[in-house]
């Protein structure tokens, strides 16, 4: 997602990025750097992030949870992550606000990407993550919609508040 012929960061790339991150251009021009030096291409796929995230989790087996991870990353559905949807994975897990890591939360757990979350997809996501970080989200997800539907789905509201709320 940068200039393909020079292989820079594109200035209006550059611009979303730090209007959606809390990055500054140094800081997003860095990264950008050591992202290219990592993925020459300029993408990232699905084996490789895996991998990378093996090595974080190395007492487990993480590659189906990975998996999903990746899934809810991988914003434009292609396969790979770019460097906008790695920047943004990276701003949304570590420094993102509060809603915004429930809209990325609501779509790890959003396997089939209908836009609602199901008992069986819940119970998916706590499986493959051994229960701890997915049973705190999805705690968290049900809490803020503060009542169970007869169909057992959440979805999520958009909305100056955002908020998950019951079907």
């Amino acid at each position: 997602m940068g200039n393909s012929k020079s292989g820079a960061l594109s200035k209006e790339l550059l611009e979303d990025l730090k209007l959606n991150t809390r990055y500054s251009e140094q800081e997003l021009c860095r990264w950008y750097e050591s992202f290219r030096k990592q993925c020459p291409d300029g993408r990232i796929s699905r084996a490789e992030f895996e991998r990378i995230y093996g090595n974080f989790f190395p007492n487990s087996d993480p590659q189906v949870y990975a998996r999903h991870v990746f899934r809810s990353f991988d914003t434009n559905g292609d396969g790979t992550l770019d460097f906008r949807e790695y920047i943004i994975a990276l701003h949304l897990t570590s420094s993102g606000k509060t809603h915004l890591k429930l809209e990325w939360a609501f779509a790890l757990f959003d396997v089939d990407r209908n836009g609602e979350v199901s008992k069986s997809e819940v119970l998916e996501i706590v499986s493959v993550s051994r229960g701890r970080r997915a049973l705190c989200m999805c705690t968290y997800m049900c809490m803020e919609g503060g009542r169970h539907s007869c169909t057992g789905a959440v979805s999520l509201a958009r909305g100056p508040h955002t908020r998950v709320h019951s079907m």
